[in-house]
């Protein structure tokens, strides 16, 4: 084990779960009537429960596994609507008003929470913090100029550009949105989750959806065959878990991104960056146990795309070492998060033919605050409210540039990876594999996919997809079987971990 594998946890495991005591609710045993049902139990539907729930609708929440245990409890919980270089690139792609609006979703999304957060006295860690997008890149300077014009051209709160920043980061400049937000997603969520409760609303935790009935009254049928009647549907399960009309899988892109949270030598001063460049590096901090836990994030990847994910960790440690020295690496995890061709979120009706079932996901990596404006948008659409922001989000909608140029390429690969796949027969075997070390295998001839855990105990999987069949590769970072075509991830012993796929994957007997 090198240096950085023995400064590491072994297994990751976010802080934000660590760190807060989450009740725990039952599985659904009953057929259920309820006026909207939400399938998903991450930010988004939570806070649209909460929302629905205080208009006085009936409103019960469904999720596969645990509550907010999905990219919610693996965020770095920026609340801002500076999502890194995005303004100058909207305003080319579709004109100033839209790129204002998407500008204005975000920033009403921040002060909903930072209200909520006051009125009601939300013990949630939250400050208010400047946010820079910086660069030490002759290269990136221009796109930093172009950006802070794009501010101005849409009266951007608090906007600046400046050639310096307050932490020990080499950067030729920087642009700024002073008095942005931080906080903990789950001390926040927590308090939305019993107010919702309180209020009559019911959460069933580890009851997957697997089916969708449309019509007047939609009908939601889970794993165990249990049915939920309502009368407005909302998907909010991070890739919709039904997708015969959208096709959503095929316009959109999964990433993976990867956190340390480090107890650091040097003081952190506060603030949140993220670079302009690539290599993705992004810094906030954290109060734990009156210590400052500083999160440095970054590094994405296509999921599945990258079998030695353990080093995006340690590019992240050197970093850290770099800038503030290490003392102690208490955390680590890594998020996954869908794109859109377009990179703004699909958020509406599910399809053009259901006007009572409707869709969230694809926030791009800036979930915090793209979420919450789903929640709003979507209660919205339900009590027949007017939004103003209901056009630009419409999952419906298509922009030829850049959408049809995105969907060749990620359709393209997505063809590549599932004809490669379906040709390599690895030449390891599973008696070959050492304590706590996972490859893909052949047995009896077949691709097949085996990890030896830390007392030796062998796990061999069918590592055929079951989403649309692609051959899954392994994640040595996370222990799982990821899908290079749509993201969908399985533990080593073959449950689901992360959607589109809902079938946990075949194990093999190797006494057979």
């Amino acid at each position: 084990m090198n240096e950085f594998h023995a400064r590491m946890p072994r297994f990751p495991e976010p802080y934000w779960r660590k760190s807060t005591e989450l009740p725990s609710f039952p599985k659904l045993k009953e057929d259920l009537d309820v006026d909207v049902a939400i399938v998903g139990g991450g930010i988004t539907g939570l806070t649209s429960a909460y929302l629905l729930a205080k208009a006085g609708a009936k409103a019960a929440v469904i999720e596969a596994g645990s509550i907010l245990n999905g990219t919610t409890g693996h965020t770095t919980a920026k609340v801002t609507p500076q999502h890194s270089l995005i303004y100058d690139e909207l305003i080319s792609h579709f004109g100033k008003e839209k790129a204002k609006l998407y500008y204005q979703a975000n920033y009403e999304a921040m002060q909903f929470v930072k209200k909520l957060v006051k009125e009601q006295q939300i013990d949630c860690d939250l400050t208010e913090e400047d946010a820079y997008v910086y660069t030490n890149s002759q290269k990136e300077m221009d796109k930093l100029l172009n950006e802070f014009k794009a501010y101005e051209k849409l009266g951007v709160a608090g906007g600046e550009y400046v050639s310096e920043i307050p932490i020990p980061i080499e950067a030729k400049a920087a642009v700024v949105m002073r008095n942005q937000a931080q906080f903990h997603p789950l001390k926040f969520l927590k308090h939305l989750v019993e107010a919702f409760t309180e209020m009559g609303g019911q959460i069933y935790e580890n009851t997957t959806a697997v089916d969708m009935e449309e019509g007047n009254k939609p009908v939601v049928t889970t794993r165990d065959n249990h049915r939920v009647h309502c009368n407005q549907l909302i998907i909010s399960s991070h890739f919709p878990f039904y997708d015969l009309k959208g096709f959503y899988f095929s316009r959109m892109h999964v990433k993976r991104s990867y956190v340390l949270a480090v107890k650091t030598e040097k003081e952190y001063p506060g603030g949140m960056f993220i670079n302009a460049e690539t290599p993705t590096r992004s810094l906030r901090y954290t109060d734990w146990d009156g210590e400052r836990l500083v999160l440095f994030g970054g590094d994405s990847h296509i999921t599945g795309h990258d079998t030695n994910t353990h080093q995006y960790y340690e590019a992240l440690e050197a970093f850290a070492s770099q800038t503030f020295g290490i003392r102690e690496i208490p955390f680590r995890w890594s998020a996954q998060d869908p794109t859109t061709q377009d990179k703004i979120p699909f958020v509406g009706n599910y399809s053009a033919s259901t006007d009572n079932i409707y869709v969230a996901t694809g926030y791009n990596k800036w979930g915090m605050t793209n979420s919450i404006n789903a929640a709003l948008l979507m209660t919205d659409l339900i009590l027949k409210k007017d939004n103003p922001y209901k056009d630009l989000f419409d999952p419906q909608r298509f922009n030829a540039d850049p959408q049809l140029k995105n969907f060749i390429v990620d359709n393209a690969n997505v063809a590549k990876e599932l004809v490669k796949g379906k040709f390599e027969r690895p030449s390891a075997n599973p008696e070959s594999l050492r304590n706590d070390e996972g490859a893909a295998v052949t047995v009896n001839g077949q691709r097949a996919g085996a990890y030896r855990d830390v007392d030796g105990q062998l796990h061999v999987v069918d590592t055929t997809c079951t989403h649309m069949g692609c051959e899954l590769k392994w994640n040595d970072g996370e222990r799982t079987w990821d899908c290079p075509c749509h993201g969908s991830r399985f533990s080593y012993r073959g449950e689901v971990v992360e959607g589109p796929a809902e079938l946990p994957l075949e194990k093999i007997d190797m006494e057979d």
